[in-house]
């Protein structure tokens, strides 16, 4: 995996433990593009922390599961997250930064540390099939994953750029449609964990019709 200026092929090419930025309903993806908006003084250290180090972050959602907290302020965390690497970077000027996070790969939360931070740092278990190339292009129903795509775009009045959308990768799209998606946390989660290509795009695909019909009425009559 080339994530910016750095390579990661190997276990030895990931840190065994990593800051953690717990965001409710966010979702980054190996090779996917995550823009955020840094503010909280504890994100701020943390993402000063990454620039000093490795630059990169683990994106993780608070779980959904367990509904505790490790202690006050604490809630949580999902066993499932993705590591980004921060590959742009830039000040505000009123005390913000703006990040893009790459994903480079998915990891398993095994436990938190102790950290004289205040940010959260946790040790993990990176997903190592993330990182080599497979050919899982040809899994996914494209047809029917644009079929639904446009019926969503039809059902909430939006547009998009075809031309864009048509020249799109498979992975590309099934990823990039995914992190955009305004479904909730468990739904973003179960696109995170979904262990291949194909069976995200199915999740996607199934996700969408069930809001389409919940919302809109028969998901078939909409698709034709």
């Amino acid at each position: 995996m080339h994530v910016g200026n750095a390579r990661y092929l190997t276990a030895e090419d990931l840190p065994e433990t990593l800051p953690v930025f717990p965001l409710t309903g966010g979702l980054l993806l190996p090779g996917g593009q995550l823009p955020l908006n840094i503010f909280e003084p504890r994100y701020l250290e943390m993402f000063d922390h990454a620039l000093r180090t490795n630059r990169l972050i683990g994106m993780v959602q608070v779980s959904l599961n367990e509904p505790f907290e490790i202690s006050p302020g604490m809630p949580a965390l999902a066993r499932v997250g993705c590591i980004g690497r921060i590959t742009s970077f830039s000040e505000t000027g009123d005390g913000r930064y703006i990040v893009s996070l790459s994903g480079v790969c998915r990891f398993r939360v095994m436990e938190e540390i102790k950290s004289s931070h205040p940010f959260r740092c946790a040790h993990i278990s990176p997903f190592m099939s993330d990182l080599t190339a497979k050919d899982e292009e040809s899994t996914v129903d494209r047809q029917r994953l644009l079929a639904v795509f446009r019926a969503y775009l039809e059902a909430n009045r939006l547009e998009a750029d075809w031309e864009s959308v048509q020249r799109a990768s498979n992975l590309t799209l099934v990823n990039s449609l995914s992190m955009m998606s305004p479904f909730g946390p468990a739904e973003k989660q179960a696109l995170l964990e979904a262990p291949d290509l194909k069976t995200r795009a199915e999740t996607l695909i199934a996700i969408t019709e069930i809001y389409l019909a919940r919302d809109y009425g028969d998901a078939d009559t909409i698709l034709q």
